[in-house]
C-alpha cells in the first residue's frame, strides 16, 4: 500500500533538503557562484543564502590575484621578482594602475603633494571624520608582489563587495595607497604616512633629502610629474582627527599564522624602530706590512659593534626586542689591505620604547668602548629616527573580532614586529591591522607568497571591518 504525500510533509522535506544545501555550502567558505547580470562570478563567500546581503559576502579573489599580478609586471627586475623605487617609471606606472583601479569601483580619486593616492566613497554624512583603509606598492629591489599590494588592491575589493551588498556607509570610506614606504631612495620608511602625521621636521630634512645618485626629493618628484612638491610639502599634513579609524590588510611578514593554520591576525600594537648609522675610522695599511701588536682595524671595530647588538638586545631579556645590523661595509674593501673605515646601520626595534631606547644607550656605550680598547675613531653614532611604537585602537580591534567571529574565522591576536604606515596613522586615527599568513614567513624577497584563500578572507574581514567602523 502506497501513501501520497500531503502538501504540509512535501513543504517539510523541502525545507530539511535546502538547509543541508546550505550548510554544505557555508562550510569552510567553499567556492560558490554569484551572478552578475548575465554571467556567474566565482569567488568565496560566507553565508548561507547568496541572495540574502547581509547575510553574504562575496569577494571575488581571482580579480584580486589578477590585478596582482599584472601590477608586479611594473617592476625593474625580472619575475618572480619585483623592484619599484619611488618616483621611477614604474613607480608612476604602478599609480596610475592603482588610480584606475579605484575609478573602476565609483571611487573618487585625488592625490597629494607627494604622491599619496586617495580614493574616497563618500559617506550619507560627508562632513563627519571617514574611515580609511590601505596600504604601500613600493617595494625593494628583488622582494615580492603581495608586501603592501594586498593592503591597497584588498581595500579596493572591500569596497567592491560592500557595494555589491547595497551598503551605504554613514561615514566615508577612503582607500589610501602611500608613497614610499620603504626607506630605498631617500632613507625614511613611510614618508607619506609620516608627512601626513606631521612627523617632527619631517618637511625640513625631506628638503635636503638626496638619492644615491645625488638627485634631490624635489626633483625626483618632478621627474614623475609632481611638479610643485617643494612648495607644497606642508600641504601633506592632516589634522588629527581627520579619520575616525584606520585599518590597513597586510601579510604577516612572519610564520606564525602559517605555522598554526590561524587565517586572521588583528593586531594590537606595532614595533617601531630606532635606525642607527655608526662609522669608525683607523689608520689602514698594507696587510702584509702592518703588524698584529699595532693595528687598529676599523672593520674589526664594527664587526665587534655588530655582536654587541647582539648582545644587547638579548641582554633586555624580551623577545619583543630584537635588533640587525643590516648594513655593514668596510674601506677600501681590498684583500689585501688593513680596513681603515667601516660604516654601519643598524635597526633596534621593540613595542617597549623604554626598553628599545635602554638598548640604544647600550649600543652607543659600547661603540665608545670598542673605540678606546682598539684605539680607532668613532667617526659618527647618528639615531636616524627613533620612533614610539603604537597600540592599536580598543574600537577598531573589536570590530575586525567581531568581523572574524561573524565569519567563522579562527584569529589570534598579535603584535606586528615589522612596522608599517599604520604606524603613524595612529597619530591621526585610531588604528588597527588585519594579517594573513604568507609561505613560511617570507618577505621583501621574490618567493613571498599568500594564497587566494588567505587573501579573500582576509579581505572579508576587512570588508564588514569597514562596515561597521563606517556605520557608527
Amino acid at each position: 500500500m502506497t501513501r501520497k504525500c500531503s502538501p504540509r510533509m512535501s513543504i517539510g522535506l523541502l525545507v530539511i533538503v535546502m538547509m543541508a544545501m546550505a550548510v554544505i555550502a557555508v562550510e569552510d567558505a567553499k567556492i560558490c557562484k554569484v551572478p552578475k547580470g548575465e554571467e556567474e562570478m566565482e569567488g568565496i563567500c560566507n553565508g548561507i543564502d547568496v541572495a540574502m546581503t547581509e547575510e553574504t559576502l562575496f569577494v571575488d579573489g581571482h580579480r584580486l590575484q589578477q590585478q596582482i599580478d599584472q601590477l608586479s609586471s611594473f617592476s625593474d627586475t625580472p619575475p618572480p621578482s619585483v623592484t619599484r623605487i619611488l618616483f621611477t617609471g614604474n613607480d608612476v606606472a604602478a599609480r596610475r594602475y592603482v588610480k584606475g583601479a579605484m575609478k573602476e569601483v565609483g571611487l573618487l580619486v585625488r592625490e597629494d603633494a607627494i604622491g599619496n593616492i586617495f580614493g574616497r566613497w563618500e559617506g550619507s554624512i560627508p562632513r563627519i571624520p571617514g574611515v580609511a583603509s590601505g596600504s604601500h606598492t613600493d617595494a625593494i629591489p628583488y622582494a615580492g608582489k603581495y608586501d603592501g599590494v594586498v593592503g591597497v588592491l584588498g581595500a579596493i575589493a572591500a569596497v567592491r563587495a560592500l557595494k555589491r551588498i547595497g551598503f551605504q556607509p554613514k561615514r566615508s570610506i577612503e582607500v589610501i595607497m602611500f608613497t614610499s614606504e620603504e626607506p630605498t631612495r631617500f632613507g625614511f620608511g613611510c614618508l607619506g604616512s609620516r608627512m601626513m602625521a606631521n612627523s617632527t621636521n619631517i618637511v625640513e630634512i625631506l628638503k635636503e633629502s638626496f638619492d644615491a645618485e645625488n638627485v634631490s626629493f624635489a626633483e625626483a618628484a618632478k621627474e614623475a610629474g609632481y611638479l610643485d612638491v617643494a612648495d607644497e610639502l606642508e600641504t601633506v599634513a592632516l589634522d588629527v582627527g581627520r579619520y575616525s579609524a584606520f585599518v590597513e590588510l597586510h601579510i604577516e611578514q612572519g610564520p606564525i599564522l602559517e605555522k598554526k593554520g590561524i587565517p586572521i591576525g588583528i593586531v594590537t600594537a606595532i614595533a617601531a624602530p630606532a635606525s642607527l648609522k655608526v662609522g669608525f675610522k683607523g689608520d689602514g695599511g698594507h696587510a702584509g706590512a702592518v703588524l698584529m701588536p699595532v693595528r687598529n682595524d676599523a672593520g674589526l671595530a664594527g664587526a665587534e659593534l655588530a655582536l654587541s647588538v647582539e648582545k644587547n638586545v638579548l641582554a633586555s631579556g624580551s623577545t619583543d626586542t630584537v635588533g640587525t645590523t643590516g648594513v655593514f661595509k668596510i674601506h677600501p674593501g681590498a684583500v689585501n689591505s688593513v680596513p681603515r673605515e667601516s660604516h654601519l646601520e643598524i635597526d633596534i626595534r621593540d613595542i617597549d620604547e623604554k626598553r628599545r631606547d635602554k638598548v640604544v644607550d647600550e649600543i652607543k656605550r659600547s661603540a665608545h668602548e670598542i673605540a678606546g680598547r682598539r684605539r680607532v675613531t668613532l667617526t659618527n653614532f647618528e639615531i636616524v629616527n627613533q620612533d614610539p611604537p603604537a597600540q592599536s585602537g580598543d574600537q577598531v580591534v573589536g570590530a575586525a573580532i567581531e568581523a572574524a567571529e561573524l565569519l567563522g574565522l579562527e584569529y589570534q591576536t598579535m603584535v606586528s614586529r615589522a612596522y608599517h604606515d599604520s604606524l603613524f596613522m595612529a597619530r591621526i586615527a585610531p588604528m588597527g591591522m588585519i594579517f594573513i599568513p604568507c609561505y613560511k614567513g617570507y618577505s621583501h624577497r621574490p618567493d613571498e607568497f599568500a594564497s587566494l584563500e588567505d587573501m579573500t578572507k582576509g579581505v572579508q574581514v576587512l570588508s564588514l571591518t569597514l562596515k561597521r567602523l563606517s556605520s557608527l
